[in-house]
């Protein structure tokens, strides 16, 4: 949405500057072009400057794809703006194509009035060709309709490096900010949080350091003087909450929320795990912090890990691990001990596009039938799932709250898109956050294994206390006394019970809220990564006097106690979800409301726009 219009003096022309409300950036390339470096400073700038920001990382599965394909382009897109965002967007504004192939693979997600900039030294005959044109878009009048800017990047790359000594491959690296700097010139974006950046990055290269010094500045300053640009954009601070901020993305946050919640009952954070895609940030992020007495633990394979923590929470530490679907599988019979065994610990699935190996970097919500029932016998557990990046924080610390007061492994479902996208995160009042504690029995005669208290909760004895000896394992035990039993009756009541814990659990999460009216046309109910779009879009349906509301579920199982009674205040309701309709059929089982799904499998998150166009084919577009 423009806001003002002005014009200024650029070198010797006149320059219309353009107020926006936001605007959504896109950087693509090659994955050795630094597409994800470059959007990731253009966020840090825009944070620093004061815009609500977030972002879109898209990068190949392949650890290095054939240069110049289409499976090899990395993107990265950013929106920024001066109000708040609960979306990386929809259709991009700018759009920065670095060779043929990532202009092909993104160019349909530019606005048709959109800025496209290209890297016209990379439109050669052999990238034309690997990208799959016949003839030069450049050249055909294909890209008309939107506003093409052709710029020798490459050349002019060089020529701002030509007197660094580096080697002409290394040089190569450096254009991606040869390309941030025409960015930054067209947003009126400052450079000095980047040069910032490159100082400290390189300060042992120097020679490194003044090449990406140089091109930055001559990109920035070759918008400044070219003919070519002759429109400036602008975007205002966004008025935010008062605090202190910082940039964090899912995986961080998740991270920090472990930490945070083994501080908070001053506890060992144990985290076990094996590396995977997109978990593995999780992995690397907590490695930084040992000062905060975390032990991170990278076992030979998922089996291994997760075996790890089940012997960290038996020992008494706070015990966690992350992976993604493909690593779920594996883990699946330790996690079955862990729900034997009623210990606490905390298993994040940063969930991907699947089956199988699938789309490792590609993001989905396929996983919930998986967390639920993906174990043999009756094992429940709690699943929790985050609904922003920022929010996985939160989740961390509930997930460890409700695995210790309830003695019982917790589940959390992040998806690709959660972890690897970025916002601001309003950084908490450590005395605002929830009280968290763990206690233990301290040595004594009476002691039983499964005695349990008012939740349900066995004790968590600590191995090595005087009088506190019991048996352990996967074999079903007798209850109260613990000791490995056979019979049928017993059986059958342990099941029972341990299902009935989890079903208590729902006593000491919050209400389901609904945002917007509480009655009405439609209600779309929503999980996990969806909660931005879904919100935007009944946002924008509720301007134009639609009766739809919206609810998001961060408890799955159980679920809120009044689920229920809000679906029955509705007529209709939509379940926008990334995969075939797994929320939808335990809506429909559990509360028997003919709901109705909206699925996307495509290893993308819902754009804003397609969750709108749903709700008015569902009402009619006729307002209320």
């Amino acid at each position: 949405m423009v806001v003002s219009t002005q014009t200024k003096n650029a070198g010797q022309r006149q320059v219309k500057v353009v107020g926006l409300e936001s605007t959504i950036v896109r950087f693509c390339g090659d994955s050795g072009d630094g597409m994800q470096l470059a959007g990731t400073q253009l966020t840090n700038t825009s944070a620093i400057f004061g815009n609500d920001v977030s972002t879109l990382p898209d990068f190949p599965s392949e650890i290095r794809a054939p240069v110049g394909t289409l499976a090899g382009v990395s993107g990265f897109q950013l929106a920024f703006g001066s109000k708040k965002l609960r979306t990386p967007g929809d259709q991009v504004d700018v759009l920065v194509a670095m060779n043929p192939a990532a202009l092909k693979t993104n160019i349909e997600d530019l606005n048709a009035d959109g800025t496209l900039i290209v890297n016209e030294d990379a439109f050669t005959g052999g990238n034309l060709a690997k990208a799959g044109y016949e003839n030069n878009p450049l050249e055909t009048g294909e890209l008309d309709k939107y506003h093409v800017f052709r710029i020798p990047i490459d050349k002019l790359n060089t020529e701002a490096c030509k007197d660094s000594g580096l080697t002409g491959r290394t040089v190569g690296r450096c254009k991606n900010f040869f390309a941030l700097g025409v960015v930054y010139w067209l947003y009126g974006r400052p450079m000095e949080p980047t040069l910032d950046w490159i100082s400290a990055k390189f300060g042992t290269k120097p020679a490194v350091a003044e090449a990406n010094t140089k091109t930055l500045k001559a990109g920035y300053y070759y918008g400044e003087t070219t003919e070519i640009f002759t429109v400036q954009y602008t975007v205002a601070p966004a008025k935010i909450e008062a605090g202190r901020y910082r940039k964090l993305t899912g995986n961080e946050a998740m991270a920090l929320g472990l930490i945070a919640a083994a501080k908070l009952a001053n506890k060992s954070l144990f985290y076990g795990t094996y590396p995977i895609t997109p978990a593995s940030d999780i992995l690397h992020e907590l490695a930084r912090h040992k000062n905060y007495d975390v032990r991170t633990f990278q076992a030979e394979d998922e089996i291994a890990a997760m075996a790890s923590v089940v012997g960290a929470a038996f020992a008494g530490a706070f015990a966690a691990t992350g992976t993604s679907g493909p690593g779920l599988a594996l883990k699946s019979e330790a996690i079955g001990l862990g729900i034997m065994t009623e210990l606490p610990m905390v298993i994040i699935n940063v969930q991907r596009g699947g089956p199988s190996t699938g789309l490792p970097t590609k993001t989905e919500q396929a996983d919930l039938g998986q967390a639920i029932w993906g174990r043999n016998g009756e094992a429940p557990m709690c699943v929790l799932a985050p609904q922003s990046p920022g929010d996985c924080f939160d989740i961390a610390i509930e997930a460890f709250r409700i695995a210790v007061d309830y003695m019982t492994p917790v589940m959390v479902l992040s998806d690709g898109y959660l972890a690897n996208g970025a916002e601001p995160w309003k950084i908490p009042d450590v005395s605002s956050l929830p009280k968290l504690t763990a206690t233990h029995p301290q040595a004594g005669n009476d002691f039983h294994p499964y005695q349990r208290d008012a939740k349900l909760a066995r004790p968590w004895a600590i191995p090595g206390t005087t009088g506190l000896q019991h048996r352990i394992g996967g074999l079903e035990k007798s209850d109260i006394i613990g000791d490995v039993c056979y019979d049928p009756k017993n059986h059958e009541h342990m099941i029972r019970t341990r299902r009935e814990k989890i079903d208590k659990i729902a006593e000491s999460i919050p209400p389901l809220e609904v945002f917007g009216e509480t009655t009405g046309e439609l209600l779309l109910l929503g999980w996990g990564g969806t909660y931005g779009a879904i919100t935007a879009a009944v946002e924008n349906a509720q301007a134009k006097g639609l009766s739809v509301s919206s609810a998001h579920l961060r408890h799955l199982d159980p679920m809120p106690k009044n689920t229920g009674e809000v679906l029955s205040r509705f007529k209709k309701v939509l379940i926008p979800e990334l995969n075939m309709g797994q929320l939808l059929m335990l809506i429909r089982a559990h509360f028997l409301v003919d709901a109705i799904g909206f699925n996307k499998i495509q290893g993308k998150p819902f754009m804003i726009c397609e969750i709108e166009n749903k709700i008015e084919e569902i009402l009619g577009n006729k307002p209320r």
